[in-house]
């Protein structure tokens, strides 16, 4: 069945208002190293507006489905974009000598690697209804189930890059 003209609008505006999020809290984190906090605040605030948008578009195109289907759809998500785009972005990365960008894209497939792992265990944790706390490493991106370690083990960040997600 084609999407009505509509649904490819909503799509876009997803795509448009999800990017614009995070945007301005990169935008956000870098007035608050120049010192702007009133800067920074707007940037938040904005973001979180934007943040709204998204969800409105997301919730209307019913991407959001049950707890166990979304678990499904992101550990297939994961999986997809580990093996399938981010070889390739880094394959071109080393063909063009870009260190920086080939770092940034090995993080992210391997920390994605894990994120995969860490949806297939969740349907567990359902079942057990066993909690857990979650912490980033703000470097790379890694996800641990529990404490973190000592040093990430995709980018061996210290455990003080890591932060725990509520």
């Amino acid at each position: 069945m084609t999407a009505s003209k509509s649904e490819e609008n909503l799509k876009t505006a997803f795509i448009g208002e999800s990017k614009a999020c995070l945007r301005l809290l990169g935008y956000a984190e870098k007035a608050e190293q120049e010192g702007y906090s009133q800067m920074a605040r707007l940037f938040r605030a904005i973001s979180a507006a934007e943040k709204v948008h998204a969800l409105k578009h997301l919730r209307l195109l019913k991407v959001i489905k049950s707890t166990e289907e979304n678990l499904k759809t992101s550990f297939e998500s994961e999986i997809s974009v580990s093996e399938n785009i981010y070889p390739g972005f880094i394959q071109v990365a080393e063909e063009e000598g870009n260190k920086a960008a080939l770092i940034s894209f090995s993080h992210a497939r391997d920390a994605e690697e894990v994120h995969a792992k860490l949806y297939k265990n969740a349907i567990d944790h359902m079942i057990e209804e066993r909690e857990t706390s979650y912490h980033v490493c703000q470097v790379c991106g890694y996800v641990v189930d529990g404490q973190p370690p000592d040093n990430c083990p995709v980018c061996n960040a210290p455990r003080d890059k890591f932060i725990q997600v509520d």
